[in-house]
């Protein structure tokens, strides 16, 4: 029977390969744009500057914006544009104090003033983003006051003790624009305005977006002077880009699906770089209609999906297998055993359908390559355990929407880490109000757990806040509010006539790429 479906694994797989190959090989080879060391250019699976109502503009992999703090490569917090801190009063109070020779592409100083304006647009209210949404009270929990101290130091006060509040400002929780671009709503008032080694010169909606070297910008310049990053939302026309020459490397998200990668570093013309994504791809179970709101289903469920065959015939090995929720890259996170036990997964199922079968519904999201297969090889192995699937492929909008209104039995998800800090990610799934927990149906609720999250807010002893993680890890594996099924890899392909494009934990660094001839 295992052979069976791995046989099945192996066909889906090939036939997206020999039918993208087929496709390219009618794409004329005279439409490779000319690229040298002062222009390239790129593809995308979405349009990374989506504008004026983005909380952001644009995607931090741009190169564009910045934050007070990032994460180096073992996901702790960095320094960025806030060059060091000070926590005290057991981090009700945190002290910043930031870079003195910065400008932002308009010309205009960084300092503690427009930290502050940046503190002031996000109090207007939540703000909207296709990458992470942007909410105050997510990022600085409790927060008081934020005041200027002087020129280039900036003063935080929270009214709880706020220890993890470098994890919670990494990245997309502390990033820093020109109060110049902003519109007195808080939204974006012409194309955004950041600190970093590129900003955008056009963006042309959902088609592309140009960025130009910033020459002033503080460390390192760029090495390419303009960079191309076309929307290509379709994985065939990606492929068929890249190898044609329209484009000379992908990135983002899905940037090319494992077996694309397999295929295309046997052309000596390219290379792929793999790295730890920070998504995680997880199976929502709808915890308020049976069966799924016995845990006994859900263990059923996550026992009887044969992970590791699933990662290496249909994801090539380009993925890791999980039973955590918390993504593999937060330097809180914990290994467990991966379990595939379809004789116990049978047992806990009968238990609570008894003789019964059950039909249920799968949502998935269309628009991406593998999905449809995958849903097929996990419904077979649900099958034996009295569970008939019937799956729809829907807009990822209308999944969505659907999700919410409980109209589904199982959706096929997936979480992005925002920032390094965990308490997000298991409020959010494992908190009776948390996000994900809300608009998923998930119907999870524990005791335990939500009396760890509350005492973990205010322990200062790091072992004890690290043991208190990891029991809610163990009780996430164990009781499964979701099933996880692997943590992604960030893979990226690209002509080798560049140089220095390797894969980062979120896109890749554009000011590090060169041409070589």
């Amino acid at each position: 029977m295992k052979k069976i479906y791995i046989l099945l694994c192996f066909i889906i797989v090939l036939g997206n390969i020999f039918f993208i190959i087929n496709k390219h090989d009618t794409i004329s080879h005279n439409t490779s744009i000319k690229m040298n060391k002062n222009f390239i250019v790129l593809g995308a699976g979405r349009h990374l500057a989506p504008g004026e109502k983005d909380a952001y503009y644009c995607s931090k992999i741009l190169g564009v914006w910045e934050p007070l703090i990032t994460r180096d490569e073992n996901g702790y917090p960095a320094p960025c544009l806030a060059q060091s801190w000070q926590m005290l009063d057991e981090g009700k109070v945190w002290i910043f104090y930031l870079r003195k020779d910065v400008v932002f592409h308009d010309g205009s100083k960084f300092n503690a003033d427009t930290v502050i304006k940046n503190f002031d647009r996000m109090k207007k209210g939540i703000k909207r983003s296709i990458f992470y949404g942007l909410d105050i009270n997510t990022f600085y929990p409790s927060l008081i006051s934020y005041e200027k101290i002087d020129d280039y130091t900036v003063k935080l006060t929270f009214k709880e003790t706020n220890l993890n509040q470098l994890y919670k400002m990494m990245d997309f929780g502390s990033a820093m624009f020109s109060p110049k671009c902003f519109s007195q709503d808080g939204n974006f008032n012409d194309i955004v305005i950041g600190t970093g080694p590129y900003k955008i010169v056009q963006n042309n909606l959902n088609k592309d977006v140009r960025l130009e070297r910033f020459e002033q910008y503080y460390a390192d310049k760029a090495k390419i002077k303009e960079i191309l990053i076309r929307n290509i939302p379709n994985v065939d026309s990606r492929y068929s880009a890249l190898k044609s020459g329209e484009i000379c490397g992908v990135l983002d998200i899905n940037a090319i699906p494992p077996f694309l990668a397999t295929e295309i570093v046997k052309d000596n013309r390219y290379e792929v770089s793999t790295n730890k994504s920070t998504m995680i791809r997880f199976l929502a179970l709808n915890g308020k209609k049976f069966p799924f709101n016995d845990v006994r289903m859900r263990q059923a469920v996550s026992l009887a999906i044969d992970r590791n065959n699933l990662v290496k015939a249909l994801y090539l090995n380009y993925a890791v297998p999980t039973t955590n929720i918390l993504n593999y890259t937060s330097p809180y996170y914990k290994k467990f055993t991966v379990d595939y036990n379809l004789d116990k997964a049978k047992n806990l199922a009968k238990e609570v359908l008894k003789d019964e079968r059950y039909e249920v519904t799968y949502l998935i999201n269309g628009q991406e390559p593998l999905q449809k297969g995958e849903a097929e090889l996990i419904s077979y192995w649900l099958s034996e355990i009295g569970l008939d699937v019937k799956i729809q492929s829907l807009e990822y909008a209308t999944m969505a929407y659907l999700a919410k209104k409980g109209e589904f039995h199982i959706a096929r998800f997936q979480q992005g880490l925002a920032n390094g800090d965990p308490y997000g990610i298991f409020y959010s799934f494992m908190m009776p109000k948390g996000g994900r927990n809300v608009s998923e149906c998930l119907g999870y609720e524990n005791q335990e757990v939500s009396e760890l999250l509350n005492k973990v807010k205010h322990i200062n002893d790091e072992v004890e806040r690290r043991n208190i993680y990891n029991r809610i890890q163990e009780i996430s594996v164990i009781e499964q509010p979701v099933i996880p099924l692997y943590n992604d890899m960030n893979i990226v392909a690209y002509d080798k006539h560049l140089k220095n494009y390797r894969a980062l934990v979120y896109g890749v660094d554009l000011s590090k790429i060169e041409w070589v001839e």
